[in-house]
């Protein structure tokens, strides 16, 4: 909030208008300070949270619930109640508002936000497969949304919020769920690192990292919108290892998936360049461009293919290429191609391998990059079966 009233007062003192430094969407649900949780104003927002809640108990994605809606949005929303095919937990859905609730909740203790909570908690336990990965939508999910879900870390904030849920972590205590129910969660919980295990990509019988998104039958990397190919995927991998080196005495299985993923981020960082971008943000003058820098600090590029394990990009031809400038600028500007989630990692890995299998440990070096950035050959369709021996 300090940080927000400083770039206020700046912007005023530069003469822009305040608009452009508005709050960030959907703000409101990620406050946690009494003081706000008690306002007319988190009232307001909670009867929204309130409202756009479906009857499967899911919420739907990338709309902002803290802007003030006019009667007429009010009633639009409330006739939406009982769709099917919106509910999800991408971009952060149905997390963010289930724990804006168990805070409204705790502060106030209005049962109707717990009731709406339980039935948002009952949604994340009816979504889970067999197996123990979630789709992206459900239970009417259409196409790519049937496969199990890390893109955006839709998985893994679900299981996140599930173990706080279940060890009672704030805002999750004071009763808010019977202890049949954690149970429920931490039975929930570690099928889904069961899944995990189970869908990392191995190449010559290896552990490396994940895809987007894999097959919820075979398990194989598998496609979403067109530009999403069955990949190497950087980013979403980097939050998975991030929750397995959480876990508390992890076994055999879980060591050597983090020190696979590891190996396989230091193995194929890029070095010497940034990310770029010019224009004004929406609109034709923006531009997105990787330059050299030798300065920079480690990126990654979103997909590296599954033969040669190269950085490629893609327009919604789906047809991979080398550089940014062979792809349009809707796609080129419309979407976060290079990453530096994994480099997060590195300080954590050292500490947690060092605590866990020291024995294990793999090297990692910071200051030189395996894979050159400017390798222009065109990426073969790949093996996009599933785990390759």
């Amino acid at each position: 909030m300090k940080k927000l009233l400083q770039l206020l007062v700046a912007a005023v003192l530069a003469g822009m208008p305040c608009e452009a430094l508005a709050a960030p969407k959907n703000y409101g649900l990620r406050r946690t300070d009494k003081e706000f949780l008690t306002s007319a104003e988190a009232a307001r927002i909670g009867e929204q949270v309130l409202a756009y809640q479906r009857v499967t108990g899911g919420w739907p994605k990338n709309i902002d619930m803290c802007r003030p809606h006019t009667p007429e949005e009010m009633a639009k929303v409330r006739s939406e109640h009982d769709r099917l095919n919106d509910s999800t937990t991408d971009n952060n859905a149905t997390t963010t508002q289930m724990t804006f609730l168990a805070n409204m909740y705790q502060a106030t203790g209005d049962a109707r936000y717990r009731d709406a909570f339980i039935a948002g908690l009952e949604y994340l336990l009816s979504g889970q497969y067999a197996n123990g990965g979630w789709p992206q939508f459900w239970p009417d999910p259409q196409g790519y949304q049937i496969h199990i879900t890390y893109n955006d870390g839709a998985m893994a904030n679900t299981l996140t919020v599930l173990r706080d849920i279940a060890t009672g972590d704030a805002p999750y205590g004071n009763n808010l769920v019977d202890d049949a129910t954690r149970e429920r969660l931490r039975t929930a919980f570690d099928k889904g690192i069961e899944c995990i295990l189970a869908t990392q990509i191995r190449v010559n019988g290896q552990p490396t990292v994940w895809c987007q998104q894999h097959d919820r039958e075979t398990y194989a990397p598998a496609p979403a919108r067109s530009y999403e190919l069955p990949s190497f995927c950087s980013a979403e991998s980097a939050q998975i290892v991030g929750l397995l080196m959480q876990l508390p005495d992890p076994d055999d299985r879980v060591k050597a998936a983090v020190h696979g993923a590891m190996k396989w981020f230091d193995a194929n960082k890029l070095m010497g360049y940034r990310i770029e971008r010019t224009g004004r943000p929406h609109t034709e003058e923006v531009n997105t461009r990787l330059v050299a820098d030798p300065k920079a600090g480690a990126l990654w590029g979103r997909f590296y293919d599954l033969d040669s394990c190269k950085i490629y990009v893609s327009d919604r031809d789906g047809i991979p290429r080398r550089s940014l400038e062979e792809i349009g600028h809707e796609r080129r500007n419309g979407y976060s191609w290079y990453n530096d989630n994994p480099a997060e990692l590195y300080t954590v890995y050292d500490k947690w391998a060092d605590r866990y299998d020291t024995a294990g440990k793999v090297k990692l070096d910071m200051t030189a990059a395996k894979t050159p950035a400017t390798d222009r050959r065109r990426p073969r369709n790949g093996n996009r079966n599933g785990n390759r021996q």
